[in-house]
């Protein structure tokens, strides 16, 4: 069982987090999209663009099941990932370990770039961002344990208060 399942939207700094949070509780770190991307042989947005959406939340679907059930650290999930029913459930077995990173668009945007490597951000990127925001954000609050922001402070100091959030489970 991962000792804490980071999730929210892309620019929140989930990756940059989880592994600040890792490096400071001393155990492995893993990243969902970092893992699609290994078994696929190739970026997201590769597979976005040659293989389609579709097939790729069902690998994402298999490989969030996998992790959760396989990590024993800190696992950082795609943005896009807890929409699916099987995510939503695994993850509200887990709630008291699911972490939500909140984000401003205005901290998003220089973060993620809103550039060709985020396939769901390729039109119109600012607005696709809000979107997926007004989307997600009820799921990410609802499967949520414990949610922060990210916006004005650094990678360190939110794992330091994820960290301490952790202690009192």
């Amino acid at each position: 069982m991962p000792i804490a399942i980071l999730i929210g939207a892309p620019g929140a700094g989930k990756s940059t987090v989880g592994k600040a949070l890792s490096k400071r509780l001393n155990c492995q770190f893993q990243d969902t999209d970092q893992m699609i991307e290994a078994r696929c042989g190739k970026t997201i947005s590769d597979i976005f663009v040659e293989d389609g959406e579709p097939y790729f939340r069902e690998v994402e679907k298999e490989i969030v099941k996998e992790a959760i059930n396989s990590c024993e650290g800190i696992l950082s999930l795609g943005g896009g990932s807890v929409m699916s029913e099987e995510a939503q459930i695994l993850l509200g077995d887990l709630k008291r370990r699911v972490i939500l990173l909140e984000v401003s668009i205005s901290q998003a945007a220089p973060r993620v770039g809103f550039n060709k490597d985020r396939p769901m951000l390729l039109i119109n990127p600012r607005q696709q961002w809000l979107n997926l925001l007004e989307a997600r954000t009820p799921i990410y609050k609802r499967l949520a344990g414990f949610c922060l922001s990210t916006d004005s402070a650094k990678p360190a100091e939110v794992a330091d208060n994820i960290a301490k959030y952790l202690e009192q489970l």
